[in-house]
């Protein structure tokens, strides 16, 4: 095990030469070009650099550690137009640069209350509409975000089409926090965000930042682990349109049509996307038929935005959720033999899995076994500028999703759904095979609000919050039985209403002192009350009500040491309730308690011409945190359980270098601890009808990689033509919670080419090419599975099952741009 400690002390050593770097530079002051007044907080940068810099309390700035050459500098700021200059630098220059303001409020006021910048003191990357255009090929968002750092990415059908997931540090969908256009997205009882909802959302987003660990407030379930804030499609002043198709291997394709009028009369813009995306999935059957649109009308103002978005996706998908057994992807016959006896295949079944390909097996082979949902998203959006200081926004939302999963059910008790037994001459029958389908009927809908202040020079204030209600009808009904007993086809034999309403309301802060030390402060008090059906003392199935209220404080400090390098700490608590399953399944005497985590960020950021490099040391402390034990609780569920001391602490080390101007390398690495202080495994012991329990001590959480690490080296060898060797490396992974080697995921590391070229046409934008080669080494590995076990004969039976991912595969994709 490596020593932390000493490799944080290392990094510290190699962090502090390079303050002494000097050479040439660019300064000068950023100006309102009307009234010659400075400009603070404006963003420059340089082209084909890695130059990221600010504007003090004065609207002074200064870009050190250049070379002799040409240079076009840009410079940006919320309310004015993104300026572009041409210098010269053979000596240190100085020079003004003049903003102009806007004619029309833009759509980054929408999302800014929820965004942090550079100098927030928070561990965060932003993937802009350029690098998303580059891969989206048909795959869903989570394998867009592969190359950030500490994100591992899986799919189910094993090639990033259909459900698909993502962690961050190690954290689940359930513990990162996602919002579009600052609205939440995670659903409000499992809290984990489905993007298969939304197919093809990519190709109508700006761009999505990152944040890891606690992150600054915003809106829906507390981040974990991170949050993803994205921006839907700004807009464009002129009028375009766009076709993308794209086909590769397992019959992937992608169908994707974009307009927009651009601004109309200066007032107006309406933007609209068409996508359908149909694969046969890697595993066998896992077929996924995905369509959605996007569609925004608004009215740009000199001092108002007023803009309605809807999207919506519709998703019908062979489940592909048991994974493989261990014996079948090991090809194990005698392995393969024992688990069909364990588990009680029938012939049908046995012989699906014996002549299955090891890694492509699926148990499921009803026709109809699928997951067949719509949600719709409708948003309303409207800002205002009071003044050059003061702006607000406020948003009306709605999501209404509907849809069930359909599965055959084999030897079903009828009493398990209500139902009488069958009396056939003087034989009675209690079980019977049918299919039934499992609904969610639910709606979510609120309000999201900010008042933002900013005087320009060295004070910045957002106060917001929001609303939110959650409704969901959660029922199943029996569609066909062999033995019908008496039941119809309209009756549901389960039938729960949830609701579940979220308010909060938060307070940020940044304020800039004497121009190099900025202060951050953000609090949020959050409460939530949730209605369920679950069990009461007596272990009788009532209504039941639980009311949660947090404070979730956040400061941080950021230092400019120079133009080029800053260091910064925070330090963040988060508070989060427990999931619908954690209620549901458990009686108040049984009912875990909400997490905590106080989270720790230590960062160091180096940026010149050619190279930036940054540090964040991380430590993450984790206060009752919840983890499946395999204990039973007084219901008989296998709920999860507080642990009461857990932790994560790390280094991700992010770098890039353009030593020439054709060639780039960036790449991070992320090596980190994950520890439960104390752990007792229950495992049920069929024997003796009981449960044996086994305690550990400093065990590693579950699906937490001690090593992820990224690279992508990049070629421009003539202008608009990219060669990319995109790497990824993802250290082992255990199932569960007991550091036990014989339930794990190996090591990987996957490496991809994507080839991108575009052409400028007559009466055309561009036609841009993409060719993809992904797992071009065919490297065979898992990225995600689970376990379980029992105590049977006096032997422990551990069974576990993997998600295995595609081997080489191939898309290629044209886009025509009008």
């Amino acid at each position: 095990m490596f020593n932390l400690k000493k490799v944080m002390y290392a990094c510290v050593l190699l962090v502090l030469p390079s303050a002494i770097q000097a050479q040439l530079s660019i300064s000068g002051t950023v100006k309102d070009k009307k009234s010659n007044e400075p400009v603070a907080g404006a963003v420059i940068t340089l082209d084909n650099s890695f130059i990221n810099a600010q504007s003090d309390a004065n609207g002074n700035f200064s870009i050190n550690n250049l070379k002799a050459g040409t240079y076009i500098i840009h410079a940006s700021m919320i309310g004015y137009q993104t300026s572009n200059d041409t210098i010269v630098v053979n000596e240190s220059k100085k020079m003004d640069i003049l903003l102009s303001a806007n004619t029309v409020l833009m759509d980054e006021v929408i999302v800014s209350s929820t965004r942090v910048d550079e100098r927030s003191a928070m561990a965060y990357s932003t993937v802009n509409k350029k690098q998303i255009a580059e891969q989206n090929l048909g795959q869903d968002l989570p394998y867009l975000l592969n190359q950030q750092a500490s994100v591992v990415t899986t799919s189910d059908a094993g090639n990033g089409v259909g459900y698909t997931g993502i962690r961050i540090r190690g954290v689940d969908a359930t513990r990162i926090n996602v919002t579009i256009n600052g609205i939440p997205v995670n659903d409000a009882e499992s809290q984990g965000t489905f993007w298969v909802n939304t197919p093809d959302l990519a190709s109508s987003i700006d761009n999505i930042q990152v944040q890891r660990g606690v992150g600054t407030s915003t809106n829906g379930a507390g981040a974990f682990g991170g949050s993803l804030n994205i921006q839907t499609s700004k807009l464009q002043p002129k009028a375009y349109a766009e076709y993308n198709v794209s086909y590769g291997s397992f019959n992937t394709l992608k169908n994707t049509v974009l307009a927009g009028t651009g601004l109309i009369n200066d007032k107006f813009a309406v933007d609209a996307r068409l996508s359908k995306i149909n694969s046969d999935g890697f595993i066998d059957r896992a077929t996924s038929d995905l369509r959605s649109y996007y569609l925004s009308g608004a009215y740009y103002g000199k001092k108002n935005i007023i803009k309605f978005i809807t999207f919506s996706g519709l998703e019908k998908t062979y489940q592909a959720w048991y994974g493989i057994p261990e014996s079948r992807l090991k090809g194990d016959v005698e392995g393969m033999n024992n688990y069909i006896l364990n588990n009680g295949l029938d012939a049908t079944e046995a012989n699906e899995l014996l002549s299955s390909n090891s890694r492509t097996y699926n148990p499921y082979t009803y026709q109809n076994q699928i997951d067949h949902y719509q949600q719709n998203y409708y948003q309303l959006h409207f800002a205002h500028e009071f003044n050059k200081y003061w702006n607000s926004n406020i948003a009306l939302h709605y999501t209404k999703g509907k849809g069930y999963y359909e599965e055959f059910k084999k030897g079903q008790n009828f009493s398990s759904y209500g139902l009488n037994d069958v009396v056939i001459g003087n034989d009675t029958l209690t079980k019977t095979d049918l299919v039934r389908r499992r609904w969610l009927d639910n709606d979510f809908y609120g309000t999201t609000f900010s008042l933002n202040y900013y005087n320009h020079k060295d004070l910045s204030v957002t106060l917001g919050g929001a609303w939110n209600n959650y409704v969901g009808l959660h029922y199943g009904e029996i569609i066909w039985a062999q033995l019908a007993s008496n039941s119809s086809l309209t009756e549901k034999y389960y039938n729960d209403t949830a609701n579940k309403s979220d308010f909060n309301v938060f307070a940020k802060i940044n304020y800039l002192l004497a121009n190099k030390l900025n202060i951050f402060a953000d609090i949020q008090y959050r409460t939530i009350n949730y209605s369920f059906l679950g069990f009461d003392n007596n272990l009788n199935n009532i209504q039941q009500n639980a009311v949660l209220n947090f404070v979730n404080p956040k400061i941080g400090l950021n230092y400019d040491l120079n133009s080029n390098i800053s260091f910064y700490a925070s330090y963040s608590i988060g508070n989060k309730e427990p999931s619908r399953d954690d209620f549901t399944q458990s009686t108040p005497n049984s009912r875990p308690k909400h997490e905590t985590l106080n989270d720790l960020e230590i960062g160091y950021k180096h940026k010149t011409r050619m190279m930036m490099w940054a540090l964040n040391l991380y430590h993450m402390n984790y206060k009752n945190q919840l983890v499946l034990t395999g204990e039973i609780n007084d219901v008989g569920a296998y709920n999860r359980t507080n642990v009461a001391k857990s932790f994560r602490q790390g280094i991700e080390a992010e770098f890039g270098i353009q030593p020439i101007k054709w060639l780039t390398w960036t790449a991070n690495i992320t090596v980190s601890q994950n520890k439960i202080d104390n752990f007792k495994e229950y495992i049920d012991n069929y024997d003796t009808y009981l449960q044996d329990s086994i305690e550990y001590k400093q065990t590693d959480i579950a699906f937490s990689p001690n090593l992820i690490a990224s690279s992508t080296i990049a070629i421009e060898p003539v202008k608009n033509l990219k060669f990319s060797l995109i790497s990824k490396y993802v250290g082992k992974q255990y199932l569960d919670n007991t550091s036990n080697e014989q339930r794990k995921l190996d090591a990987f590391f996957v490496n991809d080419l994507r080839i991108n070229y575009s052409i400028k046409v007559k009466h055309m934008r561009e036609i841009a090419f993409t060719l993809a080669a992904n797992n071009l080494f065919n490297e065979l590995y898992e990225p995600n599975g689970y376990t379980w076990g029992y105590i049977y004969g006096g032997q422990r039976i551990v069974e576990n099952f993997y998600y295995p991912q595609a081997g080489t595969n191939f898309m290629a994709g044209m886009s025509f741009k009008f």
